[in-house]
């Protein structure tokens, strides 16, 4: 896969879009590519430690993810940092809204950012939300 900087923003709550933004940041990332990803909106509550919701799906294609056993998106993101060196950032705006503080959030995760900052930083990369 060709070098490059891929940067995912999330802020979809939904299983089927949570999927695909954790399959995008992990394989990229085990493929040599620095990732960016910038949590957000409604996708930043389901990296508050202790949280047991599940994600509602949108079709079809969530519940078949469900059934099927497919790796968790969460698992998928802390193995992109893991095995590949991503960076995952929670939005400092929306922990504010949510009254969390860092060290409520998965330990993988970086420390927040705003979208002024992530969006400097991703300026000379590919942007992919979900």
């Amino acid at each position: 896969m060709a070098s490059g900087k891929i940067c995912v923003v999330v802020v979809s709550g939904t299983l089927e879009r949570l999927q695909m933004a954790a399959m995008v940041a992990s394989v990229a990332a085990v493929s040599g590519q620095d990732v960016l990803v910038f949590l957000s909106m409604n996708a930043l509550t389901y990296f508050v430690k202790g949280n047991t919701l599940k994600a509602p799906h949108e079709g079809e294609m969530g519940g078949l993810i469900a059934s099927k056993k497919v790796p968790e998106f969460k698992t998928l993101f802390e193995q992109a940092v893991e095995l590949g060196d991503a960076k995952i950032y929670p939005c400092s705006m929306a922990m504010d809204i949510l009254g969390v503080e860092q060290e409520g959030l998965e330990g993988y995760l970086e420390n927040a950012t705003g979208l002024t900052k992530f969006l400097h930083d991703a300026n000379d990369g590919q942007i992919w939300t979900f």
